[in-house]
């Protein structure tokens, strides 16, 4: 059988050129964990990327998700073969679902020795990783991994934005290329932004568009994450200012309108109804009669039963994809378009018409600042929006104007962040709309700083998701990132005892109750500053401190929930 050296100069390698075009693709950074292909790369065969070991590959592909996200450009995660490759799959999921240009890379067995399932460590990682990524290939001849790396590029920035993953046989990695193969052309230069498919018939459909909004006594803008990943967001305020329509978001896409824009009616969560104890949908959508859904996607969990309530709508949808759930959303019209040219375009045909009057949530505003300003001492722990206007305040006097973000983990706590949490720019506010997995909140935290170093972030997690990827405090530690953590402890599953509570009105706390876990201890174990905080003014104080460490720095807060299972009875999940 014929195999490829395993001996190449060092000069013309796969991995070199792999690691190359990576770089010309404007990647800097590879985060992962390596196997026992290190023998065939050793990730500092290109000046100018860099390898970031981290404590787990889920850590890694959140990581490469996030700064994606945040930057608008192509990044890269990388793990070893088999379990390596299994574990990154959850993050790969993550930026799918949640919608980033990420390039997956995994070793495999050795070229000649694939024999999925029966072969140590060997699985048919393409076939696992294809169902969940836009582009998935195998490495055949080590002189092709340079288009491998294009094709994965290019499908990974086209809408739906998404992940790509490329196989790698551990020999052909390590093998030389002979010189007349390594010379390559020169990189496609990247996208200015995601491509997007385009209707040919898109800027008719702007006209239909303008003439119901002419129309409409009280049209809301539904906005999600492809506004600000076409570039759409000064086009957007400059369109809802001069019309005085309201914004509302999904997760993601919170900071579109800086928080204390009077046309920023918030985000929306279907939880938000039970945790306020207000009919916060109602209030939102019930007047609207036009509802124009801006760089929607499903995936958002923003879903059209939040908004059909209330008087009778009409829906536009206007996103770079062709609508993939018509058995649940068929809007009135349906515009498959760059957001960017299309709000620009509707700006225009626009133009003559009079400022709308937007219709009145006073009530459901008044509601929050309640919510916000509760200052109750209570004997089980503080309460999570307490909690959060704590790290409000403390960001707004922290940040410079338009600046700060703050990150959510996975769990009851991230529906407050949604309703709660200040956010002045887009991505100010990060969380996992579309996989949220347990353990995003500290490697999306430790990307947003990585992708903002000039910039305060604040984490807030609970003990269940935060400990089941706690290892990568060390990893915090290491890069010495100064990002201030707030872990909200109750011991417990909070929102899966929501659940439980929802379906059978009791717990059973063998499948949510957790032993408590010295979340001070484990972040001093592991390299970080830590505190634990009881009441507003000791969170406060501990707050403040962290922002101005220059470090990581932890605290931990016993927290409690009041929910009243009666109060979740219409919760849109």
């Amino acid at each position: 059988m014929s195999r490829v050296s395993s001996a190449p100069s060092e000069q013309n390698t796969a991995a070199r050129l792999l690691l190359e075009r990576l770089h010309a693709h404007g990647v800097n950074t590879v985060f992962g964990v390596v196997g026992r292909e290190a023998a065939a790369i050793l990730f500092d065969e290109v000046e100018g990327l860099d390898f970031v070991l981290t404590r787990h590959e889920f850590t890694a592909g959140v990581m490469a998700d996030v700064l994606a996200r945040i930057t608008g450009r192509p990044q890269a995660c990388f793990a070893t073969l088999g379990p390596g490759m299994t574990n990154l799959s959850t993050g790969v999921a993550t930026s799918m679902l949640d919608r980033s240009a990420v390039v997956a890379l995994a070793a495999q067995s050795e070229s000649y020795d694939i024999f999925p399932n029966d072969t140590h460590q060997c699985l048919d990682s393409v076939s696992i990783m294809r169902p969940m990524t836009k582009y998935a290939a195998e490495l055949q001849r080590p002189a092709e991994i340079t288009d491998l790396v294009d094709s994965a590029v290019t499908a990974s920035l086209t809408e739906p934005v998404g992940p790509s993953f490329i196989s790698l046989p551990v020999d052909l990695l390590g093998a030389g290329v002979p010189e007349g193969a390594a010379e390559v052309p020169a990189a496609p230069p990247l996208p200015a932004k995601p491509l997007a498919t385009v209707d040919a018939d898109w800027q008719q459909k702007v006209t239909v568009t303008a003439e119901l909004l002419a129309a409409a006594e009280h049209p809301v803008l539904v906005v999600g994450a492809a506004a600000i990943r076409s570039g759409a967001v000064e086009a957007l305020r400059a369109l809802v200012e001069r019309l005085n329509i309201p914004v509302i978001t999904t997760y993601i896409a919170k900071g579109v309108l800086p928080q204390d824009h009077p046309l920023g009616y918030g985000a929306v969560t279907g939880y938000m109804d039970g945790i306020l104890g207000f009919p916060a949908l109602e209030t939102l959508f019930g007047p609207a009669d036009l509802v124009v859904t801006l760089g929607y996607d499903y995936s958002e969990d923003l879903r059209p039963p939040m908004w059909t309530r209330g008087v009778d709508k009409r829906t536009v949808r206007i996103a770079p994809t062709a609508n993939p759930v018509p058995r649940v959303y068929r809007p009135d019209v349906d515009v498959v378009a760059d957001v960017l040219a299309f709000t620009e375009a509707l700006d225009a045909a626009t133009a003559g018409l009079e400022p709308k009057t937007p219709h009145d949530i006073t009530p459901l505003r008044e509601r929050i600042a309640e919510f916000l300003a509760d200052a109750e001492e209570y004997a089980d722990g503080m309460r999570v929006h307490q909690v959060m206007d704590c790290m409000n305040s403390v960001m707004a006097a922290t940040a410079r104007e338009g600046e700060g973000t703050i990150v959510s983990d996975i769990g009851f706590f991230r529906h407050y962040g949604v309703l709660f949490a200040r956010a002045d720019q887009p991505y100010g506010f990060l969380t996992s709309a579309g996989c949220s997995s347990f353990g995003y909140g500290l490697p999306a935290a430790m990307a947003a700083q990585l992708a903002r170093p000039e910039e305060p972030v604040f984490l807030i997690a609970g003990d269940g998701g935060f400990h089941s990827n706690s290892a990568d405090l060390e990893t915090m530690a290491r890069l010495n990132l100064p990002i201030v953590t707030v872990v909200v402890n109750n011991d417990t599953n909070g929102l899966i005892e929501l659940y439980q509570n929802l379906g059978h009105r009791r717990s059973h706390d063998p499948a949510v109750r957790f032993s408590s876990v010295d979340f001070v201890q484990l972040a001093q174990a592991n390299g970080v500053e830590a505190v634990r905080a009881g009441d507003r003014a000791e969170l406060i104080s501990a707050l403040e401190k962290g922002a101005g460490l220059g470090r990581p720095f932890l605290i931990e807060v016993p927290i409690a929930y009041d929910f009243q299972p009666g109060g979740f009875g219409a919760l849109e999940i």
